[in-house]
Parts: structure tokens; C-alpha cells; sequence
């Protein structure tokens, strides 16, 4: 994308949960708001988001043909491989479309990554966060909506549903209710970005409040205009 420097910053908004949570059909949801509503929006991936992300998304989950590992994959490579996209991502697709005013609308972002390598793989969670820093290069979502729900409810729904099964959907029962855990924690350290929804509820209920929730973010936006957020890791 070109840039403009008299137009007005975008914003990213992250959308987290465990499998089954109904968060990518809230994400086209949203979606679909914001463009009624005006504004230009985006949406994405993670992990994956350009060409060369997506080629390690498809080795990452084991869903391309003939990729199933012939090795196991240590929690470490698990989490680099999550970071080199993440790097591709922002550098190539999310900073310059913030930089062009535009709605980024992710499916996935960090903190997944300190939920499920973190919480879920027993990774250290503050060496995750220098490492996301360093990927990223500080960019914060201005706002994360967390669909929380029992993780086998989640599971199950994936297979209700026929969804085609990956890597991590195999994980043991234990390892997605500590996924699980880590994301409620992220939500109880970060109360001010990270919005927890309940992903029982009907989807129009779930919508409705994933919207209220956004119109309130650029309503303080417009009252006072801002960058995207960046941060030392703490």
C-alpha cells in the first residue's frame, strides 16, 4: 500500500480463543459492520498472512499434503515457527495497512502464542513475550476480544462440524484446558484490552457485544486520536 501521511492511523483488533470458540465466524461478522459502517477494513491470519507464512502455517498444523512430521516438534521450533510468520506478517501486511488507515482484523495473534506455547506447551511465558517483541517489533492490538468457552465444548463443536482436524486439534483434553487457562489469565493481567465474551451464547448475542465493544474503541479514538500501541515488555 502507498503512503499517506495526512490520513488517519488504523488500528489492529485480535480476535483469541480456544478451538470450536466461533471466533473466525465473529471475525467476518465484524467485518461486515465496520465496512457498513464506513471504514476500511482488513482481515487476516494468524499463523499465516502472506505467502511465505502460510507455507509454514501448513507445515506448523500438519494440514498440507504429505506434511506430516516425520519428527516431532519440540515446543521451541513450534513457537519460532509462530514468530517468523508473525515477523512476515506485520512487516508485509498489518504495519503498513495501520499505516494507511485501515481496520485490521486478525484471527490469532500473540496472544495465542502465550496461551498455547506458553500455558499450553509449559514455555516460559516471559521469554515468549520478549520474543513476540522482537517479531513485531512492539506492536500491540488496540483491542483483543477473547470467545471463551469450556474447551471440550470447543472440541466437540470442531467435530459436529466436520472441520478438518489439524495438528493441535489432536492435543490431549488436558492441553487445551490449559490453553484455556492461559488465555482467561492473559485476559485477568490485560482487562483493558483483552475483552472476554461468552462463546456459548447465541451468535447475534455474541455480535451484538463484539460490536458494542468496538464502537466504544473508536469512539475514544475520534475523541482523541492515537498511534498504535506499542510497548516495553514488561
Amino acid at each position: 500500500m502507498g503512503g499517506n501521511r495526512g490520513a488517519k492511523r488504523g488500528l489492529l483488533i485480535t480476535f483469541e480463543g480456544v478451538e470450536g470458540s466461533g471466533k473466525s465466524t465473529q471475525c467476518a461478522r465484524l467485518a461486515k459492520r465496520l465496512r457498513e459502517a464506513g471504514h476500511r477494513v482488513l482481515e487476516t491470519r494468524e499463523p499465516g498472512g502472506t505467502p511465505l507464512a502460510e507455507r509454514i502455517r501448513s507445515l506448523f498444523l500438519g494440514t498440507a499434503a504429505g506434511s506430516a512430521p516425520t519428527e516431532p516438534i519440540t515446543p521451541e521450533s513450534e513457537a519460532l515457527l509462530v514468530f517468523a510468520c508473525r515477523s512476515q506478517h506485520v512487516a508485509h501486511v498489518i504495519a503498513p495497512a495501520i499505516s494507511n488507515g485501515v481496520i485490521v482484523l486478525c484471527d490469532r495473534f500473540m496472544d495465542s502464542t502465550l496461551a498455547y506455547q506458553g500455558y499450553g506447551r509449559g514455555l516460559e511465558v516471559q521469554h515468549l513475550r520478549r520474543l513476540n517483541h522482537f517479531a513485531t517489533k512492539g506492536l500491540v492490538p488496540a483491542l483483543t476480544l477473547l470467545f471463551d468457552l469450556p474447551a471440550q465444548t470447543g472440541l466437540a463443536r470442531r467435530k459436529r462440524n466436520d472441520l478438518e482436524l489439524n495438528r493441535l486439534d489432536r492435543e490431549t483434553k488436558r492441553f487445551h484446558e490449559r490453553v484455556r487457562r492461559g488465555f482467561l489469565a492473559l485476559a485477568a493481567r490485560e482487562p483493558r484490552r483483552v475483552k472476554v465474551l461468552d462463546a456459548r451464547a447465541a451468535p447475534d448475542d455474541i455480535e451484538a457485544e463484539a460490536w458494542t465493544l468496538v464502537r466504544r474503541l473508536l469512539a475514544r479514538r475520534s475523541a482523541k486520536p492515537t498511534r498504535p500501541a506499542t510497548r516495553k515488555v514488561r
